[in-house]
């Protein structure tokens, strides 16, 4: 998901710039504009080499957009990379990328000060006293993330570095955390009406919801999407699920075999973003404030930034004004300051009076901690670029176009638009690109034939779509960077979180084929959850327990002291 939070229905929401017509060969054959996407995405499972992968759609992108023209070919490239940090049309840097690359930065070197002072020590200490299971590790990092509901970005990246320490030392493989991370952000954000997410949503459905008068005002109709959002819903209760009954299904399962058994969480030849080096000086014994505080400062900071930028941006004090306002990046930066300002200062409180501990360590933790994010950093570049080049390639007007001329019975419509959104999102690494839209274009054709009713579980359904196909995409932002939170390899992120992603979907399809029949919410998200628990349940039946297998029970005292040994 891109950050850029336009409510004009057609447009995509990544940086744009000027390009030239599109040429024959598009216009000849349409679908090469999906090509790109795909091949990218095959390419980074195939060879685990997303930066290479990312690339070659790049490259393939602006080929046709330019028709082949080697020069065009380059100077398609280059403006995909330079509009990242500068805004040529309004002539200053551009603070929505900018700023969330140097949150990564901060993000990265407040996580180096706060080890180096000890504090990740101390917090891996006092978990396992107040935590006794792999169990209570997973549900904290679950709960954590319901907690953080503001913003996805923000979850993806707090919640990873809070759970980390405490999933670690109880042998939670990191692809379950990075699975546990990223299905409780976009998801639980997309739900929320208190969120980043859901005040721009709301800007984006009101005229449909006026026009249709199937809810007072923006904010009943957003719930009664939400309600319908099949997917967010059941991706959070999947996560919930997986949990209490330890399933672990297809590659998953040889990631938590693996951390079970050898105490590696993740594979040993794998490229980890966000991974500090075991060289850094630890103080000790750390103290525990010295990561909460900085923490703390963080989420305060950032929580706080977003309704002061909204209130000065609105000029409104209404919550939802503020939020739909808001400067997610400028929050970021700002919050994230105030977190390091926060590391510093525990840094020298603690390490002062330590002799391996002077200015020229500080720089290296400094530096370390920068080094750590650089993995994302040009993951996430690279993958902005692509969306860049796709939009000019126009890949989600093509999309939406197959809707418009399907030609289908509106009630079938809800079905489609879930899919159709998920193919768009996860072809074009964006889910607001899907809302931008879809959500325009099903309000318009359940308009003109009368079909009010169907017109929540339409929206419900692009909304749900938009997530699936973002939150399984190798080249989304928000996978990306749940990836780099938790400290595991992009692709092997998306590897093991596909399977539950698959069957959240496929449960949520049920579900959308039942409100085609009965025309009833409620129908659909009964049908959608019973056919949920039907499936872990089944999965549950055909894969043993890991921890059993390997001598662990979820719940048992000796679990602390097993996780004292890794």
């Amino acid at each position: 998901m891109d950050r850029s939070r336009s409510l004009n229905p057609v447009k995509l929401s990544v940086p744009t710039f000027k390009t030239r017509e599109l040429v024959s060969v598009v216009d000849q054959y349409p679908i090469l504009t999906i090509l790109p996407p795909i091949i990218a995405i095959i390419s980074a499972i195939v060879t685990r080499r997303v930066v290479l992968s990312l690339g070659l759609g790049v490259v393939l992108a602006a080929l046709l957009v330019e028709n082949f023209n080697p020069l065009g070919t380059l100077s398609q490239i280059w403006s995909a990379f330079a509009v990242i940090f500068w805004d040529s049309e309004a002539g200053r840097v551009n603070t929505d990328q900018v700023f969330n690359l140097i949150f990564l930065v901060i993000l990265g070197v407040i996580t180096a000060l706060v080890l180096m002072a000890g504090g990740t020590e101390a917090f891996s200490d006092w978990a396992v006293k107040h935590i006794k299971s792999r169990r209570g590790a997973k549900l904290l990092a679950a709960f954590l993330g319901i907690a953080i509901f503001i913003d996805d970005y923000f979850n993806a990246l707090a919640v990873g570095q809070v759970a980390r320490p405490v999933s670690d030392r109880f042998k939670v493989s990191r692809a379950k955390l990075a699975y546990i991370i990223d299905s409780t952000a976009a998801p639980v954000s997309v739900l929320a009406p208190f969120s980043s997410w859901g005040a721009s949503i709301i800007g984006l459905m009101a005229p449909i919801i006026a026009a249709a008068a199937v809810a007072p005002n923006g904010v009943m109709g957003f719930l009664g999407a939400a309600a319908a959002n099949y997917y967010a819903v059941g991706a959070v209760v999947a996560v919930f699920l997986v949990i209490i009954f330890s399933l672990e299904a297809g590659p998953m399962r040889r990631e938590e075999r693996r951390a079970l058994a050898e105490g590696e969480m993740f594979a040993k030849d794998a490229e980890i973003p966000g991974e500090l080096s075991e060289d850094l000086p630890v103080y000790r014994p750390g103290a525990l404030r010295s990561l909460i505080v900085p923490f703390v400062f963080l989420v305060v900071g950032v929580i706080g930034a977003m309704f002061i930028t909204g209130y000065m941006e609105s000029g409104s004090a209404n919550p939802m004004d503020m939020l739909a306002s808001t400067l997610v990046p400028n929050s970021l930066l700002y919050g994230g300051t105030a977190g390091l300002i926060a590391a510093v200062f525990y840094y020298f409180r603690y390490t002062s009076s330590h002799s391996k501990f002077n200015a020229g360590t500080l720089f290296k933790g400094v530096a370390e901690g920068t080094r750590s994010m650089l993995p994302a950093i040009y993951i996430l570049i690279l993958a902005w670029m692509l969306g860049t080049v796709v939009e000019a390639l126009g890949t989600g007007e093509y999309l939406g176009g197959l809707v418009e001329n399907a030609g289908i019975p509106t009630q079938w419509l809800v079905p489609l638009m879930f899919v159709v959104a998920a193919a768009m999102a996860f072809a074009t690494g964006t889910s607001w690109g899907s809302f931008g839209l879809l959500i325009p274009l099903a309000g318009d054709i359940l308009l003109a034939v009368g079909a009010t009713d169907m017109v929540i579980p339409a929206l419900g359904a692009v909304l749900a779509g938009a997530v699936m196909g973002d939150h399984c995409s190798p080249i989304s932002d928000t996978t990306i960077l749940s990836s780099t939170g938790a400290g595991c390899e992009v692709v092997t992120h998306v590897q093991t979180q596909l399977p539950y992603a698959l069957a959240t979907a496929a449960a949520a399809l049920v579900g959308y084929i039942a409100v085609a029949l009965t025309h009833q919410v409620w129908v659909g998200m009964l049908v959608t959850l019973v056919t949920l628990t039907g499936l872990i349940l089944a999965g549950v039946w055909r894969w043993t327990r890991l921890e059993k297998i390997h001598g662990f029970e979820l719940d048992d005292e000796p679990m602390a002291t097993e996780a004292n040994k890794a």
